[in-house]
């Protein structure tokens, strides 16, 4: 088999088609939980925490005040944006609580549809006495 053969042999495989299909499906299911955490829930914090935009909290290195972050990087001041932090941080929180929630509803949904098969009733213990008494007098 030439390159594009073996190429193309490696593409079909299952465990390749299976990671592209979860790769696909993850990138659905990411804009979906950032959507919920931007436009839901991030509001509600918003409106919890008086309205406070953590990205604009910053501290300069050079002693200067400046009226807010635009002003402080116009100026070519070194500046700890410490308040991006602060908001990844609280990103996070909610994306993996919102991830914990909608994982934790498919696992009882999950567990719902499984049947529990009752296993292959067997010989009583008499039963099998039997047939090895009966193959005993044979």
């Amino acid at each position: 088999m030439g390159f594009f053969g073996d190429f193309k042999a490696s593409l079909m495989k299952g465990d390749v088609l299976s990671l592209a299909t979860a790769v696909v499906i993850g990138g659905a299911f990411g804009k979906i939980v950032g959507s919920a955490v931007d436009d839901v829930i991030m509001p509600i914090v918003g409106l919890l925490t008086g309205g406070i935009d953590f990205t604009q909290k910053f501290v300069t290195l050079d002693g200067n005040s400046y009226a807010d972050l635009a002003a402080a990087k116009a100026a070519g001041a070194a500046v700890i944006t410490y308040g991006n932090l602060v908001q990844a941080i609280i990103n996070f929180v909610i994306i993996a609580f919102f991830i914990f929630v909608v994982l934790r509803a498919a696992e009882k949904a999950k567990k719902k549809e499984e049947v529990v098969v009752a296993a292959p009733a067997g010989p009583t213990q008499e039963e099998l006495l039997t047939q090895i008494r009966d193959l005993l007098k044979k």
